[in-house]
């Protein structure tokens, strides 16, 4: 019988349990709505990625009586690998709080759901700036004013723009050029408050309303007009300023939109446009996140740490479009 790690021992399952249903509830984040989560054991391994030419390949050919069928395969490039790095916060209870503390508050409930939180707008941080950046994508295009030249398109808050062809260019792309039509599309929520107001998208919603029942112009309704399955909103936002300094708060995600092929099954052997890779062993749970509860005597104090260990990461470039300065 395998023996238990020093993690596996430090592991406080109860507290994991309330982390994990937070993260189950926490909307406002998407990094795991567009690239799928896939539980991985070891902490590196290489990412298989399929010669997308030998896959969109048809070479049957007809067999005579007695001859032997065409044949062929595919390749397999192994020399991307991804890195689960653990991230880790903590927060400490201390005795008097404690003490101080009566239903409904529960300072260990508390102090797991911040830390949790905390972890989470962390991933969220590297996962928008490494993610809704250029250079990164096969299809890029950028936003301008007035004017909109080779790789631009006009800002989406403009009332003679066209998100709905400017998304359909993307796709019809993406589709040609890969067998996959993008299914996901994320924007910051600014953008996603342009297209809810946009005369063409209002337009095509309208006859949806009756007398006392408007027509709602919602992420559902815009998953529709644009054909793809979810329409997903960045909403997080973060305080960049000090501990102690003035609040600088802001949103996470900038004025962008990410059009992406999403694996709904998430699988090594599948195409999808990026995986998050949590580290299931060191966590021991499919999510990659530990929370450890230990005695800090000499703060008189109970520290609840959280530690996530994950790699976001692309696996086809070809199967994302961006669309940088949507709005002004």
């Amino acid at each position: 019988m395998p023996r238990p790690t020093g993690n596996q021992l430090r592991v406080d399952v109860p507290l994991t349990n309330i982390s994990i249903a937070y993260i189950q509830d926490a909307s406002q984040y998407i990094a795991e709505k567009i690239f799928p989560r896939v539980p991985v054991k070891r902490q590196s391994d290489r990412v298989p990625k399929y010669d997308k030419a030998s896959w969109l390949a048809a070479r049957a050919q007809p067999r005579a009586p007695g001859s032997e069928s065409a044949g062929g395969g595919y390749k397999v490039d192994l020399s991307d690998t991804y890195f689960a790095v653990p991230y880790s916060f903590h927060k400490d209870v201390n005795d008097q709080d404690r003490a101080n503390t009566m239903a409904p508050f529960d300072a260990d409930r508390d102090a797991t759901q911040f830390v949790t939180d905390v972890l989470l707008k962390t991933r969220e941080i590297l996962f928008v700036h490494s993610y809704f950046a250029t250079g990164v994508w096969g299809y890029e295009r950028q936003g301008v004013a007035s004017s909109p030249g080779a790789g631009q398109f006009l800002q989406w808050d403009q009332s003679t723009s066209d998100p709905i062809g400017d998304i359909s260019d993307a796709k019809n792309a993406i589709l040609e050029t890969t067998g996959f039509l993008p299914n996901v599309l994320a924007l910051d929520y600014k953008t996603y408050e342009a297209l809810r107001n946009h005369p063409l998208v209002l337009d095509r919603v309208k006859f949806g309303g009756a007398p006392g029942n408007p027509a709602t112009v919602n992420a559902q309704a815009l998953a529709q007009l644009f054909d793809v399955e979810e329409v997903v909103i960045g909403q997080a936002v973060v305080n960049l300023a000090n501990e102690d300094g003035t609040p600088n708060i802001q949103f996470v995600m900038p004025k962008s939109a990410l059009l992406v092929y999403r694996q709904r099954q998430p699988s090594l052997m599948k195409p999808s446009a990026g995986y998050i890779f949590a580290w299931e062993d060191y966590a021991q749970n499919a999510y990659g996140i530990a929370i450890k509860r230990f005695r800090m005597e000499h703060l008189e104090s109970d520290r609840i740490e959280g530690t996530l260990a994950f790699d976001a990461k692309i696996v086809a470039p070809d199967l994302g479009a961006f669309f940088r300065n949507t709005v002004a």
